[in-house]
């Protein structure tokens, strides 16, 4: 029998390619994804497509009792670190609280494995690389939201059994990004950007330095994580081991593109400045070998980009917080 397995955000940029490797490894799939990131045609036709929010427990609940699954993938957030400042009770609405609603039906429904995708954010401004070891110290409502997320799980899975995987992805790029979303994502913002031959954004000086990952690097790490015992219960850093500064990766995206556009230094945003971090624990239990370049991924990414087109950036219209937010979020 076919294990059954739930993935929110399955419309989603990360989401999507774990569904379509779940569905490549035999499993019969559910997405749950309210589209406000994803896109319907990002899911698999082997899937089946549920449109709604994790944050209607009634529908959570329904789920959960009609289709017992065996393993829930949870992917479902808005992440967007530096706009959370500004939007808190819809962070912790979403991925807080949302997140409670299904570790709960979870833990009721007797599911064999929890997977949830956390970030590097929940490590603040902690010295780089970070280790899993590392003390989470998070700075933004984003990563405070995914450390409480990661809490409960240690906490369900001591009282009630339920089974985890925890992974802190970070600044994942590839195809199926949405590259319409102006407040996260630096990697789509620039090919977006370039397709409509603007300038690109960059806050400060440029020189904060991050790890770009490749999708393809990340995703099936993630959907064939249940099969590995020595997985369960641990946190595991997944992505790129080279950081690079946003000036250098702007460099390569344009070259990838086969586009060049002038930067236009932004004033310097309430961010990291240097995060990324050691992926040996994964590499061991996972038995990761080879990862893409960031070169590789960025001209694979471009080839798609360049055929998808462009997409129109929308305004977050519920912004909660005004006083101190940049500029550029405010425009149209």
């Amino acid at each position: 029998m076919n294990p059954k397995s739930l993935v929110t955000g399955g419309a989603g940029f990360i989401g999507a390619h774990v569904v379509n490797e779940l569905v490549a490894m035999g499993h019969e799939v559910w997405v749950l994804d309210d589209l406000s990131g994803g896109f319907l045609e990002n899911v698999n036709p082997k899937a089946t497509f549920v449109q709604g929010s994790i944050t209607d427990s009634a529908l959570v609940t329904g789920l959960f009792a009609t289709h017992q699954f065996d393993y829930v993938y949870h992917l479902a957030a808005y992440a967007a670190e530096g706009l959370s400042h500004f939007i808190k009770r819809f962070n912790y609405e979403n991925n807080l609280i949302g997140s409670i609603n299904l570790i709960n039906e979870s833990v009721k429904n007797n599911v064999k494995c929890f997977v949830f995708t956390s970030s590097i954010a929940v490590y603040g401004a902690a010295s780089p690389p970070m280790l899993e070891t590392t003390v989470p110290q998070p700075e933004d409502p984003y990563g405070i939201a995914k450390l409480a997320v990661e809490q409960d799980l240690k906490a369900t899975h001591e009282l009630f059994g339920l089974d985890y995987i925890i992974f802190r992805p970070h600044n994942v790029y590839g195809e199926y990004q949405n590259m319409g979303d102006k407040y996260r994502n630096v990697v789509g913002i620039f090919m977006n950007q370039l397709l409509q031959g603007k300038p690109l954004t960059v806050f400060g000086d440029g020189l904060q330095t991050r790890a770009f990952s490749y999708i393809g690097d990340v995703a099936p790490v993630i959907a064939k994580s249940v099969h590995h015992r020595a997985a369960l219960n641990q946190v595991f850093n997944i992505g790129a081991d080279t950081e690079c500064t946003v000036r250098q990766l702007a460099e390569t995206v344009m070259d990838a593109m086969e586009l060049k556009s002038p930067l236009n230094h932004l004033p310097p945003r309430n961010e990291v400045v240097h995060a990324y971090a050691n992926h040996d624990k994964a590499k061991e239990v996972f038995n990761i070998t080879t990862t893409t370049t960031l070169r590789e991924g960025l001209f694979r990414m471009a080839g798609w980009a360049k055929a998808a087109g462009s997409r129109k950036s929308k305004k977050f219209e519920n912004i909660e917080i005004e006083k101190n937010l940049p500029a550029i979020w405010l425009e149209d």
